[in-house]
Parts: C-alpha cells; sequence; structure tokens
C-alpha cells in the first residue's frame, strides 16, 4: 500500500488545517492508520491512530481534544483535523498504515505501522 499526505501549510496560532492521508494499491479497510510529526531536533511522535474502520481512534494528550482523526474508506483518505493550533504543533506530519485484516480490529498509540508516506510541513506561527 502507498499512501500520500497533503495538506499541510502555514497557518497562525489559533488557526485550523485538515491534513488527508490517501491510501493506494489496496483496500484502505484493511488498514489502521496513524498520523506522526516530527518537529527540527526532536523525536517522531505519534499523535493519532484510527482503526481500519474507523471504530476506534487514539490520541496523544498533546493532541487531545484539538485534533480528530477520522476516515472515508469508500475514498481510500484518512484525515486529521487539526483545531486551535499551536507554535509548538509545527513540524513534518507523516501519515503510516499497518495491516489489520477485514475484521474491524482496534489500535492504539505505539502500535506498529509498517507503510509510511512522505510527510507535510505544517507552520504554525505564533
Amino acid at each position: 500500500v502507498q499512501l500520500q499526505a497533503s495538506g499541510g501549510g502555514l497557518v497562525q496560532a489559533g488557526g485550523s488545517l485538515r491534513l488527508s492521508c490517501s491510501l493506494s494499491g489496496e483496500s484502505a479497510e484493511y488498514y489502521a492508520a496513524a498520523w506522526f510529526r516530527q518537529a527540527p531536533g526532536k523525536e517522531r511522535e505519534e499523535v493519532s491512530c484510527i482503526s481500519n474502520k474507523g471504530g476506534n481512534t487514539d490520541y496523544s494528550d498533546s493532541v487531545k481534544g484539538r485534533f480528530t482523526i477520522s476516515r472515508d474508506n469508500a475514498q481510500n483518505t484518512v484525515y486529521l483535523q487539526m483545531n486551535s493550533l499551536k507554535p509548538e504543533d509545527t513540524g513534518v506530519y507523516y501519515c503510516a498504515a499497518g495491516y489489520s485484516g477485514g475484521r474491524e480490529r482496534a489500535v492504539y498509540l505505539g502500535d506498529v505501522m509498517d507503510y509510511w508516506g512522505q510527510g507535510t510541513q505544517v507552520t504554525v506561527s505564533s
């Protein structure tokens, strides 16, 4: 499966962005998905994940209540709606996917993701 992230940009603090991750090659409904980010000089951080059929989600404490992950399997796309953005949200955002199979399977932060897309830059100015 191949992943393509898009939707990054420059936004002022308090603003919003929506990232999209397009999955191709196989049906998205077989794959859990996650969003990670990496700021300059910092380790990569997983911010959210969603199960293959969208029945469960998980968020890091740093984004809980501000970010919402969702998916549209008919469109083979996973989204990350980011509201109330802060300068510390700045970084390169990556989408990733891991095979779950045909049945709904819960996913949690830290679960292994085997497939990665290229990143999209998010910059939040103060």
